[in-house]
């Protein structure tokens, strides 16, 4: 779906307008914020200094309950970045879970995929705790944090360490995310960042029929990095092919990489609306 700029600025007015109308009553002293949460707890790692240090989250979260949860994972190529809520995601109605995890060179593929799933499934585990409704958690993330969302929601072996199912996140919204092998797990390799290559640890490896409902965002096309539009439209088409049912995929027309953000979160806070059914 592309979405010229001017037809994104009506929707993006228009998904303001009635955030506003639908949460004018939420004010910021409505909301408390957790910080600096361990959440991956395996014993035999305990004394890693460096686990301690990184994997960790902040919940931010609403007075009301039953709230939808939004677990963010931060991009940086899997090198760098650090957590964050986004603004944009704050007082409307719904939790945020801001993630840390640990980066490359300092570890190698896949471990900050499991951490990324020991967070998730933290979030299974404790969001009822916080008044959270667990059958309403989105999974979402901007480049190496779209990349991350989206294989431990695919893959469902990840979580499955946890003993849950992945196909029990109510949704995955990457933003701007690999879906061929991550360039970062490339290069550990010593491949190339131009050398395409899709095996366990691309989220096309596990195309399947019955994953959550999938939100694919990108940037412009001509504006984006590494062809990160043409990737997230095959990954769009074989979900269809594989008969899966509940994926989109939408292409923000004059923004870049980094620029892509701001709209995608109100696209975000759009498509979970469908929760507040549940």
């Amino acid at each position: 779906m592309k979405i010229s700029a001017l037809r994104l600025m009506f929707i993006l007015a228009f998904v303001t307008l009635v955030n506003i109308q639908g949460h004018s009553q939420n004010k910021s002293e409505n909301y408390k914020l957790e910080e600096n949460i361990l959440y991956q707890t395996a014993q035999a790692d305990l004394q890693d200094e460096y686990l301690n240090s990184r994997c960790r989250l902040d919940i931010y979260y609403p007075a009301e309950k039953d709230f939808t949860t939004v677990v963010w994972f931060h991009g940086g190529g899997i090198t760098g970045g650090s957590k964050f809520i986004p603004e944009k995601l704050k007082e409307k109605g719904i939790a945020v879970v801001a993630v840390n995890y640990r980066l490359s060179p300092k570890v190698k593929c896949p471990v900050y995929i499991e951490d990324a799933a020991a967070a998730v499934a933290w979030v299974f585990n404790n969001i009822e705790k916080y008044g959270g409704n667990k059958s309403k958690i989105v999974v979402s993330g901007h480049s190496a944090g779209g990349y991350l969302t989206s294989m431990v929601g695919m893959d469902k072996s990840y979580l499955a360490k946890y003993n849950i199912d992945a196909n029990n996140i109510a949704m995955l919204i990457p933003f701007s995310g690999h879906t061929i092998t991550h360039f970062t797990v490339r290069q550990e390799r010593g491949i190339e960042g131009t050398q395409p290559i899709i095996d366990k640890f691309a989220p096309l490896y596990f195309v399947r029929d019955d994953a959550p409902p999938l939100v694919l965002i990108t940037g412009d096309r001509e504006r984006e990095m590494l062809g990160r539009y043409e990737e997230n439209a095959y990954m769009y088409r074989m979900m269809k092919v594989a008969g899966h049912k509940n994926t989109v995929l939408y292409e923000l027309d004059a923004f870049d990489h980094g620029g892509m953000v701001s709209p995608a979160l109100e696209i975000l806070l759009n498509e979970i609306k469908v929760l507040d059914k549940k």
